[in-house]
């Protein structure tokens, strides 16, 4: 195809008067294109080839649309790309070009369209006010933990007006990791918007309707009420109306995971996405508003987000049973519990991060969570009341096999030795931390061997010494201050009794006073009041 500054060069010697014999050769070009571009009207001339010959694709044209129609098959993710498809043409002996295989495969996807009477997408643009509006997706990643290659699920949070963004990594899809993406998501933009665009995820859809009635999970219904937010839900195969989000899974993707990111665990991950959703806000210009960033465009917004007052307590609950040996089996893996559990039925919670295990009201274990399988995570602790009546398990008992005790209790051990009779000493003080408590055991021990003493009576003394009450405090008063002397405030010193009795320090007659009526002490007073001497 010639370009115009050659047409116009052409134009110009011929009307010079030079020959197109003259021309054609100074320019190398034919004598019959220099004449069409003489004859063509003036900013018309474009030669597009419009029939495109087939010498060398014409016996592989139908392996080529088998290629091509399987190719759209796949989902968009796992799409070859043209130079893939012409390699494998090429291994299966095509000589030809890859401009050719990607001519013919632009011509066969235009067919394609006609054919179902579709033309080219249009769309509507959005337009959101600050505040109103976020979107959520979630996508699948490849990376690598503790030297191991992962695919992660990374949620994909944005907001509509100002386009921050913020993405998180998962092990699962799972609507615990639903719940903490949305609390941590709203933390990182400062508030809440009103409203939440999704697909029609089943952790957040039950029911589809025809149109654009749903049927939420009730659990996903008590998250957005707690953060006062209204659920939308898209129409089905239409990312479009969650385009942003859409458009942002490509971006991260491209910009985030590619290269293939190393690190030794998910939370390292996480951090170093949150750094990076940062840095990007902070360097990345408003798609509308140029003369901001996406960070100043988040700061213009917060104050039309509604306040997050407190993170959703987001769970997912399920009833499991206690064996005899106090585990139990969740998510392919097995935990402890307390001892006073076993065979009986728990409730657990799963979050995203941690499983809480409670047998009615009470928390009977919490442990962190675990994402592999076939995996035992002991508590030691849980096994004191088992251990106490069988004390020769702290040998070879799985829970107690590298057992992380407090200092005070790992010097005692230490110096109480090796031995069935060490073992049943050492677990006659560790069993006294179901009723002293951790903190009073340790203090015990260090007290019993700062004064050299290493043995099991001498810290379970020093317990039952702690445990007693201390007596009360005796008050001793001055004689002028004394009950007698202040039985009348307005009497001379005459007036008292010389012989009246001694008190004690509570105020009481000693015991060996004589016993004086209420009633004869009462007339006495009366008495010396009207001025009559006792009898």
């Amino acid at each position: 195809m010639l370009v115009v500054e050659t047409v116009v060069r052409i134009r110009r010697e011929h009307a010079s008067g030079k020959a197109i014999k003259a021309i054609a050769r100074d320019l190398r070009l034919s004598r019959k294109v220099v004449r069409k571009a003489i004859r063509a009207p003036e900013g018309a001339f474009d030669y597009r080839r419009t029939v495109q010959p087939l010498p060398r694709l014409g016996p592989f044209q139908e392996r080529l649309d088998v290629l091509l129609t399987e190719n759209e098959a796949r989902h968009r993710r796992d799409r070859l790309r043209m130079t893939r498809i012409h390699d494998l043409l090429c291994r299966e002996g095509f000589e030809g070009s890859y401009d050719a295989v990607r001519r013919y495969a632009r011509r066969w996807t235009e067919a394609r369209r006609k054919d179902a009477g579709d033309g080219a997408p249009a769309f509507i643009p959005l337009m959101f006010k600050p505040g109103e509006a976020y979107q959520f997706d979630w996508s699948h990643e490849d990376v690598e933990i503790a030297g191991k290659p992962m695919r992660v699920k990374v949620a994909q949070m944005r907001l509509c007006a100002s386009r921050a963004v913020y993405v998180r990594a998962y092990p699962r899809e799972t609507q615990e990791m639903v719940f903490d993406a949305h609390a941590r998501g709203f933390a990182f933009f400062g508030g809440v918007p009103l409203r939440g665009i999704y697909d029609n995820m089943k952790t957040a859809v039950t029911t589809v309707f025809v149109g654009k009635e749903r049927v939420f999970n009730r659990r996903f219904l008590v998250m957005a009420d707690h953060y006062m937010v209204e659920p939308t839900a898209c129409s089905p195969a239409a990312g479009w109306e969650k385009g942003q989000v859409e458009h942002q899974v490509q971006t991260i993707r491209g910009r985030f995971f590619q290269p293939r990111l190393r690190f030794a665990s998910i939370e390292e991950l996480n951090g170093w996405l949150e750094a990076e959703c940062l840095r990007w806000a902070a360097t990345h210009a408003h798609p509308e508003q140029k003369e901001l960033t996406v960070a100043d465009a988040l700061a213009l917004e917060r104050p039309a987000l509604q306040p997050m007052l407190a993170p959703f307590d987001g769970f997912h609950e399920t009833t499991h049973a206690v064996t005899g040996t106090c585990l139990i089996s969740f998510d392919r893996n097995r935990y402890s519990v307390m001892a006073k559990a076993a065979r009986r039925a728990v409730q657990v919670r799963a979050y995203a991060d941690r499983i809480v295990v409670r047998l009615g009201d009470e928390v009977i274990a919490e442990h962190a969570r675990h994402f592999g399988r076939d995996r035992t995570i002991y508590n030691p602790w849980h096994y004191l009341p088992v251990l106490a009546h069988k004390p020769g398990a702290l040998r070879n008992g799985a829970p107690f096999q590298g057992w992380d005790l407090p200092p005070a209790l790992t010097r005692l051990r230490r110096k109480l030795g090796g031995g069935d009779e060490a073992d049943r000493r050492f677990v006659r003080v560790l069993a006294a931390v179901m009723t002293d408590g951790l903190e009073a055991v340790e203090a015990a021990i260090r007290e019993a061997l700062d004064s050299g003493a290493v043995s099991d009576e001498v810290i379970l003394n020093i317990l039952a010494r702690r445990r007693e009450p201390e007596p009360p405090a005796m008050i001793m008063t001055p004689e002028a201050s004394r009950p007698e002397a202040c039985l009348r405030h307005d009497a001379s010193p005459r007036s008292r009794s010389p012989t009246a009795p001694a008190t004690t320090a509570s105020g009481g007659p000693p015991d060996d006073a004589p016993h004086r009526d209420p009633r004869h002490h009462g007339s006495l007073e009366a008495r010396r009041a009207a001025g009559t001497p006792p009898a």
